[in-house]
């Protein structure tokens, strides 16, 4: 925040910058804009870890109370360690389950709370006695301009709009909070309260994500450089804070070891990654981010894994950084308030810089808070050269900036749109063009799909994960054989890996083996899936359905019911749970579950139908039309629909509506054997023996051992003969 002298003056009064309500009126425009350009990313779809960590995998979020298992999230996932993240998606869930809007609306409300945290931060530090002289006239603007140009840079979308990555803006408003608390109580003659909410804000931030670990170091920074003067003096009169602040780490400690210290083998020393050769990928990180801030184009999603192969391709890069660092350091000696924004941008990118991963090298989000240090720097450059003339250029850069943010969160409408982004962007990405191949195949692409998985794997051949999307596909269209052996190869080059993705392999195997009628394998291989992953409900589905197939009925209705207790909203394991309710008589409990699978999901035929099964067997017939009636809705093309619908129809002496539908039965299905022998029946009821007789032998013509046909046949012809 450009040149700055040590002193211990208090700041001046906020009133003399710009009364109450023209603060308001700021934080009002600060919204209101917010709003604006995010109001198009609502109905953007879950992506990536949003799927394990929201919808799939993390039962945790389930219920709010007790607290206790939701501040203890499982592990392998991106809430893994972070209870205070993992809370927040609990609280969503309670009030919407897994309906996206809310977790963007919470996602949105978190980000313009930390750009007014931001405010508050940069208005007061321009009041602050070093830098009044030359700023304090122009703060509230100043503070204005730089938390408009913050909040509406598009390079926070992926920080806002991807809901899991509320770890980064979540983390980033305590953060930010720990900083203000911190400033208004330096300001306060009653600091108590003040320094206690900054140690609450700094505690909470440890608990949400890992990169808080800088914050006791940079409000101790803050205090040298604008408040107190020196070190020694901040620690002098404040060290019983400090001591707070550092308490927090104990914290920070507890949950990282909680996660095996490398959050589960994807981060750390001890991952399998030389700290030396992910430390070089960062030159070319840290360049793109800073080029990113500068101009936000291209944004990209996933940039994929990459290595420095010779290091010479980084010496460009790597003297930029160099420079920057040490002129980082020379200025937090000579101009402390410049130097401070060089520590500030660093300070924030060096846990996930320094600290080697297995895959994300580059990812756009961990700008969130070093874009601070930049968009301040250039407010106050511009504002240097062109005085209050500035304040023109910023309002034209903040509606730019939101418009292109407007357009990024168009990318976000679909996992399709957002994947074929990247993939355009960054072609040579594994993991962009798996993903892709992945919404693909959910959208039904399935020929598309195939071929971005296979550009995956020829980018990366020992990809489980490739293999893994490779064997869904397959089964997905019906290639079981092959699919087994694209699972197998994703078993076998993830065999010693404890990542829940292990679990899913060994469900999509189990699943493929089940479909080719190798049930005693498929049992097996659902088991280690739930070995692996215990709260795995599809995994508990696959087992239920295996289980039933191997005959063995009270174990795979305990699996269905585990399948619901663990997904409360299955509508599948629901009508699978039903039909073995009904065979074993408990009909009412069964269609109980059949009535829960539609109130779920209205369209699901396969429910509707046997509801209306079910029905029938318990002799109400007005309910079971009702039912059949409603599934030839919702599958005019169903043949079955409308046979069994012209069933009940019978059962209840409608007979010419009987004798429609199965009229329209043998319109779609023409070999539809014992649908001509009902409309024989309902035809000789309805005295129409000459069509009857002709409907009964068809039957027999397309079954000759449909018994029921031929006793009909008997009957009809004898009752024409009859005088």
């Amino acid at each position: 925040m450009a040149e700055s002298c040590s002193s211990n003056e208090p700041a001046e009064p906020a009133g003399r910058a710009g009364s109450r309500w023209i603060i308001v009126l700021a934080g009002g425009f600060l919204a209101l804009a917010g709003i604006a350009a995010y109001s198009n990313s609502f109905s953007g779809p879950f992506l990536l870890d949003d799927m394990s960590a929201i919808v799939q995998k993390n039962a945790t979020i389930r219920h709010l109370w007790p607290v206790w298992p939701v501040l203890s999230p499982p592990g392998g996932l991106t809430v893994s360690g972070r209870p205070v993240l993992n809370l927040s998606l609990a609280v969503n869930y309670a009030f919407g389950g897994t309906q996206v809007g809310g977790y963007h609306g919470l996602n949105l409300a978190i980000h313009i709370l930390a750009g007014l945290a931001l405010f508050g931060i940069v208005r007061r530090t321009l009041l602050r006695p070093v830098l009044r002289e030359r700023f304090g006239a122009a703060a509230l603007p100043l503070a204005l301009a730089v938390t408009a140009l913050w909040t509406l840079h598009p390079l926070q979308t992926e920080a806002v709009t991807y809901v899991i990555q509320r770890a980064e803006s979540l983390m980033g408003l305590f953060y930010l909070l720990t900083i203000y608390a911190f400033i208004r109580g330096a300001e306060s003659p009653k600091p108590l309260g003040w320094y206690a909410g900054s140690i609450l804000a700094c505690l909470l931030g440890m608990a949400t994500k890992e990169v808080m670990v800088s914050a006791p170091l940079m409000v101790l920074l803050y205090d040298r450089t604008f408040v107190a003067g020196s070190f020694r003096e901040a620690c002098r009169q404040r060290w019983r804070f400090y001591l707070g602040l550092a308490g927090t780490w104990l914290l920070l400690g507890y949950l990282l070891f909680s996660t095996g210290g490398n959050r589960n083998g994807t981060i750390g020393f001890n991952v399998g990654v030389a700290w030396w050769a992910y430390g070089l990928t960062q030159f070319e990180a840290v360049v793109r981010y800073l080029q990113l801030s500068l101009w936000p184009h291209p944004l990209i999603f996933e940039y994929g894994t990459f290595w420095v192969k010779q290091a010479g391709e980084v010496i460009p890069s790597a003297i930029i950084v160099i420079l920057l660092i040490a002129g980082t350091v020379v200025a937090l000696w000579r101009k402390p308030g410049l130097g401070f924004l060089g520590a500030w941008f660093f300070v924030m990118l060096a846990p996930t810089s320094l600290v080697p991963g297995t895959t994300q090298m580059i990812v756009e989000h961990r700008m969130y808070l070093s874009l601070a240090a930049v968009v301040v720097l250039v407010v106050l450059g511009i504002f240097s050269l062109a005085g209050r003339r500035s304040l023109a250029v910023f309002l034209a850069l903040a509606a730019g900036l939101g418009w292109a943010t407007s357009r990024r969160n168009e990318d976000y409408r679909s996992e399709v749109s957002i994947w074929s982004d990247a993939v355009a962007k960054r072609p040579g990405s594994e993991r962009a063009q798996n993903s892709l191949a992945v919404a693909l195949f959910q959208a039904g692409r399935t020929a598309e799909a195939m071929a971005h998985g296979q550009e995956a794997l020829r980018l990366q051949p020992d990809d489980p994960e490739a293999h893994f999307n490779m064997g869904t596909f397959l089964a997905g269209t019906g290639r079981l054989p092959e699919a087994v052996v694209e699972y197998e190869n994703g078993l076998r080059l993830n065999a010693d890996d404890s990542w829940y993705s292990l679990a899913m392999v060994h469900y999509g195997l189990g699943f493929a083996l089940f479909n080719t009628g190798r049930t005693a394998e498929a049992i097996e291989h659902f088991q280690e899936s739930l070995r692996l992953q215990p709260d795995y409900a599809e995994a508990r589905f696959g087992l239920g359905n295996a289980l039933a197939s191997a005959g063995r009925q009270p174990e795979a209705m305990v699996q269905y019911e585990e399948a619901i207790r663990l997904k409360p909203d299955y509508p599948e394991a629901r009508t699978n749970l039903g039909d073995m309710l009904c065979d074993a008589g408990k009909m009412t409990e069964g269609i109980a579950q059949y009535e829960e699978a539609l109130r779920l999901r209205p369209d699901y035929l396969q429910a509707r139908f046997n509801l209306g099964v079910a029905l029938a067997s318990a002799n109400r017939w007005p309910e079971a039309v009702a039912q059949f009636a409603e599934a030839v809705r919702l599958k005019p093309d169903s043949g079955e629909a409308h046979y069994s619908l012209g069933n009940v129809l019978r059962e209840v002496g409608r007979l010419p509506e009987a004798i429609g539908q199965y009229e329209q039965t043998i319109r779609l299905q023409p070999d539809f054997a014992e649908a001509y022998a009902n409309l024989g029946a309902a035809l000789g009821e309805a005295g129409r023996l000459p069509e009857a007789i002709a409907a009964c032998e068809q039957a027999l013509k397309l079954d000759p051992s449909l018994t029921r046909a031929r006793d009909n046949l008997e009957q009809l012809r004898a009752a024409k003969m009859a005088p």
